[in-house]
């Protein structure tokens, strides 16, 4: 049965706060008058002002409850009903217009209840607004209801006073069983989600990541909700417990609940038509359209949901779009695409800059009793159509997957990747260094679009957009020796089916990586006349085929050495270094490789990660603002940081540290470096180029001159003429600085 409690009318409006979570000598509006800070002065309605507003048909319990600045017009007020102490501020005789929604300064056919206003709003059809701090030239038209609980936490995962732990609010991400359950609040960066997330042994960190939230906020009942300056809100149904920031655009939401809509004039957040979210975070400059339902949830800053996405126990990084499909119990990282409607996207940590074709079902747990399995991708994942994962499964950066039902969990080390179900040899194939050999555009293209897309105001993490970064290098450096491995491997059973009557040897590892790396790099035609075969990287006992391996082995080590002659460029360039002395001065004499981690997005070396948690388990960081702290650290050493890891990997693979190249090793660094840039170019053009020449794109054409008008002529190719120009560039930045050290 419904419990409907009857109270006198002339209580309505009052005792918002229950008398036990009332602080001695506080009146219920205390919190109300500090979350105030319009700077308005108020007074009582005068007898005529009164007598104006009967007349317009307004009606009110108390009207000494009724305040007013010196600037009100009673005029403007009409057919409106007022409950509890309403605060009203200038309303002056213009008209409000936003996209064409034209409405009068004023109040209008509205049930108002223990509300302030600012100056010159439009409140025009609300059926029922409670609760709420209204900024200036802020319009809500057509409303149903709008308004907000004593114990409203605005989608924070926080507790007010009296209330049990099991109502809390936590996001289940990254799997569905709940065991890496983080507890979502209003400014949540992609790397404190990713932090919390990890390390679920320790408790006693996983105590404090609760205890730096509960500190952020206050638990104290009475917080009214906040509807922020030149905010438009029409024709929603309901709102509750929401907190809106400035500038805000709100049209034909179904329902909103337990929400902080983040929003300001530069970075404006709209909400449209038909779209349901319950319990979250909308970051800043945010965008959410057309049906969308979104349940326990963070959307980090200028993200975006679509065309009836469904996004439920997830975080969202930023700058990333999901449209008509569902995501659930997933953790992803800035600059995600997902834009097809038959997509699935279940129980995944995934690093950033992906994309998930149409039909793609990543995170399927029908291979398990329980729903505990979880999808690791690196930075760059892109499965493609079609492409069915079980869990669990893991892959390094920039593994692309090409179409099929992949039958067993995955473990791919090797990034840049191209990885393929080939059903009729009941193989898996994998094409180490793919987007290199064959789609440089649209990798090189990719890392200048994140890039150019980062809308961020709020810079606190230094995101990492380049393909060739300590993430990726490293993962490079351990392929290699994988690479080395495996070819000596084939190549040992090779000359064992040569000798079938000898007994085999037992070769150890060393000699192995020793043997395939001779081959890779003196006599490659061998190797690639070599049946090279992965272990353990898939959950099956088929064959794992490793194609194209010395291109691919002879790429990553040139792509070390360019990695290295770029960082070093940079740092001469932004240090004005003119000699090779000076250059050996500034840098470590032996650097070391070190692990480094993918924390949300921004790259941090794996011991300044331990040292965070160390303090944060001391104490020595009590607020999440003080992890953010570290992210803007971290950020302000990373060119060094990168710098050094780029001489310790080239000192790892190629066995050169700058004092032992010299000022000629040197020389002929840089100057490699340039073969490599124009190779780079010359590779962006030519995979561009195959879709101009290839019969079959060519055919819908009637000719040549109508293709070129649909698609627009490779010659006219904007990215690609920035990259010519930035090679041209690179190479005299090169000269230059040849000259400067007398090279």
């Amino acid at each position: 049965m419904n419990v409907i409690k009857k109270s006198p009318i002339g209580s309505l409006g009052y005792q918002f706060i229950d008398s036990r979570y009332l602080p001695k000598g506080k009146d219920e509006y205390y919190l109300r008058n500090i979350q105030n800070r319009s700077g308005i002065g108020y007074r009582q309605l005068t007898a005529y002002e009164i007598e104006v507003l009967v007349r317009n048909r307004n009606t009110s319990a108390n009207w000494n409850d009724i305040l007013v600045s010196d600037e009100f017009n009673p005029e403007l007020v009409q057919n409106c009903k007022f409950f509890g102490l309403v605060r009203i501020g200038k309303l002056t005789p213009f008209f409000l217009e936003f996209h064409n929604l034209r409405r009068p300064v004023g109040l209008y056919n509205s049930t108002i209840i223990s509300c302030d206003l600012g100056d010159n709003v439009c409140i025009d059809n609300t059926n029922y607004l409670s609760h709420y701090v209204i900024g200036n030239d802020v319009m809500i038209v057509n409303t149903n209801e709008l308004t907000t609980t004593d114990h409203a936490k605005f989608g924070n995962g926080i507790l007010k006073e009296g209330e049990e732990e099991s109502i809390r609010i936590w996001l289940e991400v990254c799997n569905e069983n709940g065991g890496r359950s983080i507890i979502p609040f209003n400014g949540m960066l992609p790397g404190d989600a990713w932090l919390w997330s990890r390390f679920r042994e320790d408790t006693a960190l996983q105590e404090r990541f609760k205890e730096l939230t509960a500190s952020a906020f206050d638990n104290r009942r009475g917080y009214y909700g906040k509807i922020g300056d030149r905010t438009v809100i029409k024709n929603c149904k309901i709102i509750k417990d929401v907190w809106i920031g400035s500038d805000a655009y709100l049209k034909g939401a179904n329902k909103l609940k337990n929400l902080t809509i983040n929003s300001s004039a530069e970075a404006a957040s709209q909400i449209g038509e038909g779209c349901e979210m319950v319990n979250g975070i909308v970051g800043f400059g945010c965008r959410v359209f057309y049906g969308v339902k979104a349940v326990r949830f963070v959307m980090a800053s200028h993200s975006q949901l679509k065309y009836g996405a469904r996004l439920i126990n997830s975080y969202l990084g930023n700058n990333a779009t999901i449209s008509c499909c569902e995501v659930l119990n997933s953790l992803i990282f800035p600059a995600h695409e997902q834009h097809h409607n038959n997509s699935f996207l279940c129980a995944a940590l995934v690093m950033g800059q992906s994309n998930m074709a149409a039909g793609a079902t990543i995170g399927s747990n029908h291979n398990s009793r329980s729903p505990d399995g979880e999808i690791v991708a690196g930075r760059g994942f892109w499965p493609g159509l079609c492409v069915s994962l079980k869990h669990n499964s893991r892959f390094a950066s920039f593994s692309i997957l090409a179409k099929g039902d992949y039958p067993a969990e995955l473990d791919i080390p090797i990034p840049f990747a191209l990885i393929s179900n080939d059903v009729s040899k009941d193989e898996l194939i994998v094409m180490p260094a793919y987007w290199f050999l064959h789609n440089m555009y649209a990798l090189a293209r990719n890392s200048w679009k994140y890039t150019d897309r980062d809308k961020r105001i709020d810079k606190t993490q230094l995101l990492e957009f380049d393909f060739l970064a300590p993430d990726t290098v490293g993962e490079i450096i351990t392929s290699l020796t994988l690479l080395e491995k495996y070819t000596g491997l084939a190549a040992s059973r090779q000359s064992a089916a040569a000798a079938p009557k000898s007994a085999p040897k037992r070769i150890s590892d060393e000699d192995l990586i020793r043997i395939g790396a001779d081959l890779l790099r003196n006599t490659p035609d061998r190797a690639d006349d070599l049946e090279i075969l992965a272990e353990g990287w898939e959950n099956t006992d088929r064959k794992v085929k490793l194609v194209k391996v010395s291109q691919a082995y002879t790429l990553f080590r040139q792509l070390i050495a360019w990695y290295a002659a770029t960082r070093l460029l940079a740092f001469i360039r932004q240090h004005d270094i003119s000699s090779f002395e000076d250059l050996l001065g500034a840098l470590p004499a032996n650097p070391t490789l070190q692990p480094w981690v993918n924390a949300g997005g921004q790259l941090i070396r794996k011991s300044e990660l331990d040292k965070l948690i160390s303090q944060i388990h001391a104490g020595k960081i009590k607020s999440w603002n003080g992890v953010h702290q570290f992210y803007i650290r971290q950020g302000d050493q990373y060119a060094m940081d990168k710098l050094v890891h780029a001489l310790a990997a080239l000192k790892t693979v190629h066995g050169s540290t700058l004092k032992k190249m010299g000022k000629t090793g040197l020389a002929q660094l840089l100057r490699d470096s340039i073969a490599t840039r124009d190779w780079m170019t010359k590779e962006i053009y030519a995979s561009r180029q195959k879709d101009y020449t290839n019969p079959f794109r060519q055919m819908v054409y009637d000719s040549p001159e109508e293709m070129n008008v649909v698609v627009g002529r490779l010659q006219d190719n904007g990215f690609i003429k920035q990259e010519k120009e930035a090679a041209k560039k690179y190479r005299k930045e090169i000269e230059q600085t040849l000259r400067q050290f007398g090279l």
